[in-house]
């Protein structure tokens, strides 16, 4: 088949469900993964013979995402902060305002000292962690998930990204105290409550894991109290904590710092949402 067939066939089996734009990125990236085709090669090469074998991937990956299954676990990674990372549904996939998260931490040890001590508690992808640990010299890093399966991906991208991270597999909610002291704790736990579940969409719901973004109705805010319990005896002088919230809990969250001690600060994202939070003790 002509890869300008293929496109068209691959537009046409997906467009009551995607919008245009959406279905050509798809395409797109499933073309630079299994053709080593980039989007200008693609529209330079539309007289492109596309062998039998790689018609079947593009049949098993228009399947998957009939079902509403992210692209990014297809094609078995994405991209956070200017890096590969390896995902599957073992862990979640890196959202552009955990980036935004990351560059506000960056921001501000941009001259920081070197040897700083960082924490990422919920890694997941190691994303956070692996990122920090990339574009802060001489840090040390270390992060917690709860799921095995989700740390073996974690590792597996901090080793393919070059970086050192110690990684631990932690029940932070059964943590009584923190092993060492740290100047960074950054966090980006479950936090979408049971009644916000009708705004997902069905990539998020029947794919992402579950134990990674979700928290009862009435206990939103269990994993930042843990952490905040926890970072006020294990912040070095000077020590920060931040954090990815639900915009929907900013003030609720920012209060709940204060009255831990912290002095607490909120900052929007792109969309002007109250998504991030950075705490320092008085």
């Amino acid at each position: 088949m002509l890869l300008s067939h293929l496109k068209m066939q691959f537009i046409d089996q997906l467009k009551d469900e995607f919008p245009t734009t959406e279905i050509e990125s798809f395409f797109h990236l499933l073309t630079e993964k299994y053709l080593g085709m980039r989007r200008i090669d693609v529209a330079l090469n539309t007289g492109y013979e596309v062998s039998e074998e790689d018609e079947l991937l593009f049949e098993k990956a228009l399947k998957r995402l009939k079902d509403h299954e992210p692209v990014q676990y297809i094609i078995g990674e994405t991209e956070f902060y200017g890096m590969k990372f390896k995902v599957n549904r073992n862990v979640l996939i890196p959202r552009p305002e955990t980036e935004e998260l990351v560059d506000w931490v960056l921001k501000d040890h941009e001259d920081g000292k070197p040897g700083l001590k960082i924490l990422d508690i919920g890694t997941g992808s190691g994303c956070i962690a692996i990122s920090l640990a990339k574009e802060i010299a001489d840090c040390k890093a270390m992060a917690f998930d709860i799921s095995s399966k989700a740390l073996e991906m974690a590792k597996i991208n901090a080793e393919e990204n070059e970086v050192d991270v110690e990684f631990q597999e932690v029940d932070i909610l059964q943590k009584e105290k923190l092993d060492d002291f740290y100047d960074i704790i950054v966090s980006n736990p479950p936090y979408v409550r049971e009644l916000e579940k009708k705004e997902m969409h069905k990539n998020v719901l029947n794919h992402e894991p579950t134990q990674a973004l979700y928290v009862e109705d009435s206990n939103a805010l269990v994993f930042y109290e843990k952490i905040a319990a926890l970072a006020k005896d294990s912040l070095r002088e000077n020590g920060v904590l931040y954090f990815e919230i639900n915009q929907y809990l900013a003030e609720e969250t920012k209060k709940m710092l204060e009255n831990f001690g912290f002095e607490a600060e909120l900052k929007k994202d792109i969309f002007e949402n109250y998504r991030m939070l950075k705490a320092k003790r008085k």
